[in-house]
């Protein structure tokens, strides 16, 4: 089995769970009547907005690059296992994720799982990107972890 993903289309995937998430992000603080839940996902917002911008760097450095595997397919496997379960990798999901939230709770619920998925995802991608693209994504997945902090002390609030 070749590889289904070179590093380019992995990092094509990340802009687009940051575009849905940014979609996410906006329509339900357009949505929400608490003032403290407008403000944190409009600030989620804007911050998807600076990792679109982070990834589109990436991708403009990237070569053909293929990650090192213990065996043919490895990675791609890994990759398409990731992205196939991960629902922000799909066109327009963001903004029709958001409409199905009944209550700031439930979206808050459902964007700490989303920035989990995000972490875990972008650590998959260090391994589609050359090393000296590292430290970006390192910096990407701190912040990641600090939007579900602040998800998780917002949670708190309800």
């Amino acid at each position: 089995m070749g590889n289904l993903f070179s590093g380019s289309e992995v990092v094509k995937i990340g802009i687009q769970i940051e575009k849905n998430g940014g979609d996410f992000y906006n329509a339900l603080a357009k949505r929400s009547k608490n003032e403290k839940a407008r403000d944190v996902f409009r600030y989620l917002a804007g911050e998807e907005e600076k990792h679109i911008a982070v990834f589109k760097k990436i991708l403009e450095s990237l070569e053909k690059y293929e990650p090192s595997e213990s065996y043919p397919g490895e990675y791609a496997a890994y990759m398409n296992t990731l992205a196939g379960d991960y629902v922000f990798t799909k066109k327009n999901k963001g903004a029709e994720m958001a409409k199905k939230m009944e209550s700031d709770k439930e979206a808050i619920e459902a964007g700490v799982g989303f920035e989990k998925d995000s972490i875990i995802f972008y650590e998959g991608i260090k391994r589609s990107v050359p090393e000296d693209e590292h430290k970006v994504l390192e910096a990407l997945i701190i912040q990641e972890q600090c939007h579900l902090r602040q998800l998780l002390d917002l949670k708190k609030d309800f």
